[in-house]
């Protein structure tokens, strides 16, 4: 079972050195007690209360920071007021806090705002979903519409008991009588006059 005693983190704004170069991406090591005991020591910290103190020991802790590869406390007193900020919370997160919390200040990070003067960069375009189509079909094949049947006439060789019609494919062929199908209608009866 190995430990891991080193962190990767991003500045909020990042380092910019004497030549103008900008570094965010560095590196923190878990603090011992010699790396906040040494520092006491300095002549120039009044006390435990003394902000220098911060400094001393993140330039202890901080082993990489862009490209610079040796961090003193003169590349930590050039950084940000932000940065500063953030490299204190992530200390305290790294050598005090749990899993949970480190993940949650690398999240807090990453979901912010923009800062003032830094530009985010648009999100990505939701993927276009093409749904596969079915082959048109040419017009030489497609098959021709039923006709619509109208609507209350009777069906081709149907009687509506007056007159037999032929098909009703052929709406030429409506209204024009077959032949008389009804019996009460084939003839015609003569009606008795009065006597």
């Amino acid at each position: 079972m190995s430990l891991q005693t080193s962190y990767p983190f991003v500045l909020p704004r990042g380092y910019v050195d004497a030549a103008g170069t900008l570094h965010k991406e560095g590196r923190m090591r878990l603090a011992t007690a010699r790396d906040e005991l040494e520092p006491l020591r300095d002549p120039t910290v009044s006390g435990p209360d003394d902000p220098r103190l911060t400094v001393l020991v993140l330039a202890r802790v901080v082993e990489k920071l862009g490209t610079v590869e040796l961090i003193s406390s003169h590349e930590i007193e050039g950084l940000f007021a932000i940065d500063l900020a953030f490299l204190q919370d992530f200390y305290g997160v790294i050598n005090f806090g749990n899993q949970e919390e480190y993940e949650q200040l690398l999240r807090a990070q990453s979901e912010g705002p923009p800062l003032l003067g830094q530009s985010r960069s648009a999100p990505a375009a939701p993927p276009v979903i093409v749904q596969p189509q079915e082959p048109a079909q040419s017009q030489e094949f497609a098959p021709e519409p039923e006709p619509a049947q109208p609507q209350g006439y009777p069906q081709a060789g149907q009687s509506n008991g007056a007159v037999a019609y032929g098909s009703y494919g052929d709406p030429s062929s409506f209204g024009e009588p077959a032949e008389r199908t009804s019996p009460r209608r084939g003839a015609i009866e003569e009606i008795p006059r009065g006597k």
